[in-house]
């Protein structure tokens, strides 16, 4: 039953120190009843920033009998107050007040649900960790349960160069942004400049903490999953790098007893049913599901979900599956899976022995390769964070591949599917107490490409641990253990498998900050693989394609993302040049416009790790009639051997003249990063 809906524009929600933060409501016009609620808590503004892609979530929400409100965080869109930092404890006591406001009002059951991607992932998280008792259920995609081990500013303890800097500079620009003088009225402009004179710059808190400590533990549900009561649908994509938390929750809630359930897809950063790259799938109709189970009191209950559904890739030619990955659904029941295997493979020379499974303890074998990799080893690896877009794919491997130390094995004789997280294990020393290692697993086919089907990286300061890292003695030998992101993925027959090792992956990680040889000893090294027999029972059954979207009142242009990629051979400079937009959205009902860009530039200079940076500008306009506003920002990083430095502007128009500039200038000394 479709129901007609009927939508608050803007609902204000109080807060006890006196802050309203703005909301915008979409109800079933026919209920007679209070009804559930789904609830989505973001800070990237209702009206125009996400409006487009909100409706196609709430209003099929409401259609479907449930009450949906989306709410922008403190600070953000109409929302009074500072936006602090990400995932401020403010957020999260802000979070509690808004589901006791919703269990208040005459519309709400009493029962919530939270759905939200990347930001709003994180907060349902973080929300169903303090136990609050009008959430019954998630949907958390595209999230993570530990900040800084899987996030955009660290991994594995290095300095992620292509997002911390971009980000925080996003998000600097996206906080200087004016609220509607139609919906707060006159003090619309106090509230503006007042955001813009006290926001933060993001990326000085994030350098600040280099380490794992209280202030990433805060909010890692990772420290203490036992306070998540409500049910989690956790949901992933092969594309998008947060895919690894699915694994972990189902580690995590499942022996706590909490009902949780995992569904990963071949897509990015996207919600399932915008899904790039696709098939895309009908997830409007899979919240619908877990909502109805967990939200209604009638609900069926009998069904049995399994643990997790997952997009089994079929290995097809580089390039040819730009729009679509053909494969299947795979199906475990039960989490960890019955017949679970993990297949340790040796690494001899430049070899992967796949048909040797280790057996016991591993002699040396074969000779020492000694790392000085280039420092422009990874331009070809596409974007950590990746939207769907072409331009922030990863290209073929076999030029880095041609400059790394290489392990690879024979042609398979018969197809090889992963699926879940892998690993290595390697035998290292180092000449300088600053040195990483960059892991990449590739399939190569008989004409020599080379596709990335997953990647790792580590600080080796960092290998025992990220909360108290310890310089390298030079030349002394280290056992170290490499994650890989987690993976689905079919290996097929006649094809190799190849996994890679550099010592600099860029501009995925900041340089380490001298030159460094990384040796690479012959003892024992490993691939750790999950290996997962092909078994038909398991196989899923196909999903329903996407639902069509409400009648909306948006107008979107959208722009295509670019990359370029230039080399000077007499400077030996590298700049990776990429910028990406929102387009232009005009809401047909009053004239609110939005136009915004991006634009990245990773500048590195081989031999010097000194000459890396990273320069971000951003600009954001939005304007009603003669109502014209616009945000502009503009970061650089740098840095040297000892300090990260870092020069943020902020300028902002009304009507095009200029009305507000302020600098921020950071220095922050580098701790074994």
């Amino acid at each position: 039953m479709s129901h007609p809906v009927r939508v608050l524009r803007n609902v204000w929600i109080p807060m006890r120190d006196g802050v309203r933060l703005s909301a915008r409501v979409w109800l079933p016009a026919d209920a007679a009843e209070p009804q559930p609620v789904v609830m989505e808590y973001i800070p990237y503004r209702k009206n125009d920033g996400t409006a487009a892609r909100d409706l196609t979530l709430h209003a099929a929400f409401a259609a479907a009998g449930y009450a949906a409100i989306r709410v922008d965080n403190r600070g953000s869109g109409d929302s009074e107050g500072i936006m602090l930092d990400e995932y401020h404890p403010t957020e999260q006591d802000d979070a509690l007040q808004i589901l006791q406001w919703l269990a208040a009002q005459p519309w709400c059951d009493g029962s919530v649900a939270m759905i939200g991607k990347s930001w709003g992932g994180f907060n349902g998280l973080q929300v169903a960790a303090l136990s609050p008792p009008q959430l019954k259920c998630i949907v958390t995609v595209c999230s993570t349960d530990d900040r800084y081990a899987d996030d955009v500013h660290y991994l594995g303890g290095s300095l992620v160069a292509s997002e911390a800097l971009p980000w925080a500079s996003t998000m600097l620009c996206y906080n200087a942004r004016p609220p509607d003088p139609d919906v707060v009225g006159p003090k619309w402009r106090e509230e503006w400049f007042r955001r813009m004179e006290l926001t933060p710059t993001y990326i000085a808190t994030w350098l600040a903490h280099q380490r794992r400590d209280a202030y990433w533990r805060h909010g890692s549900v990772i420290e203490d999953p036992s306070g998540i009561k409500a049910a989690v649908l956790a949901v992933g994509g092969w594309a998008d790098p947060y895919r690894g938390a699915v694994f972990r929750l189902l580690d995590e809630l499942t022996p706590l007893g909490t009902p949780v359930h995992g569904l990963i897809g071949p897509w990015a950063h996207t919600y399932p049913h915008q899904a790039a790259p696709g098939p895309a799938m009908d997830f409007i109709g899979e919240c619908l599901k877990w909502f109805d189970r967990f939200l209604r009191k009638n609900a069926d209950q009998d069904e049995e979900l399994p643990a997790l559904r997952a997009w089994m890739p079929d290995p097809v030619p580089f390039g040819s599956d730009a729009e679509e990955r053909p494969g299947r659904w795979v199906v475990e029941p039960t989490w960890p899976p019955e017949n679970a295997e993990r297949h340790d493979f040796r690494l001899i020379g430049r070899h992967l022995h796949l048909h040797e499974p280790t057996t016991g303890a591993l002699t040396a074998t074969g000779s020492e390769a000694v790392l000085r990799s280039p420092l422009a080893i990874g331009s070809a690896a596409g974007n950590v964070l990746q939207f769907g877009d072409l331009a922030g794919r990863p290209g073929d491997q076999g030029a880095d591949d041609g400059r790394s130390h290489t392990f690879t094995s024979g042609p398979l004789p018969e197809r090889l599917e992963i699926l879940g997280p892998a690993a290595a294990e390697l035998l290292v020393s180092a000449d300088r107490p600053c040195a990483q290692l960059a892991l990449r697993l590739c399939e190569v086919t008989p004409d020599g490409a080379s596709r990335l089907v997953t990647t790792g990286a580590l600080n080796l300061a960092h290998r025992d641990g990220h909360e108290h890292p310890e310089p390298l003695a030079p030349g002394t030998a280290y056992r170290v253990t490499v994650p890989l992101f987690a993976t689905g993925h079919a290996f097929g027959a006649g094809n190799r498998v190849r996994l890679t090792v550099s010592a600099s992956y860029w501009p995925w990680l900041w340089p380490s900050p001298e030159p460094v040889a990384v040796t690479l000893h012959p003892e024992g090294g490993l691939l750790r693989l999950p290996v997962r027999p092909a078994d038909p029972a398991r196989d899923g059954a196909p999903t329903d394609p996407p639902r069509a979207d409400p009648p909306s009142p948006f107008d979107v242009t959208d722009v295509p993302a670019t990359r370029v990629v230039t080399w000077d051979p007499v400077t030996r400079t590298q700049v990776v040049t990429m910028t990406f937009s929102d387009g232009t959205t005009v809401d047909r009902t009053d004239g609110l416009t939005r136009t915004e860009t991006e634009l990245n530039r990773f500048h590195l200079t081989e031999g010097d790790p000194e000459a890396a940076a990273v320069e971000c500008e951003r600009t954001d306009a939005i304007s009603r009639g003669d109502w014209q506003t616009e945000v502009r920002t503009f970061s650089r990083m740098t840095c040297t051997k000892t300090e990260f430095l870092v020069v943020d502007r902020l300028v902002a128009y009304e009507n095009g003249e200029e009305v507000f500039t302020k600098s921020w200038t950071t220095s922050v000394p580098r701790d074994l990063v």
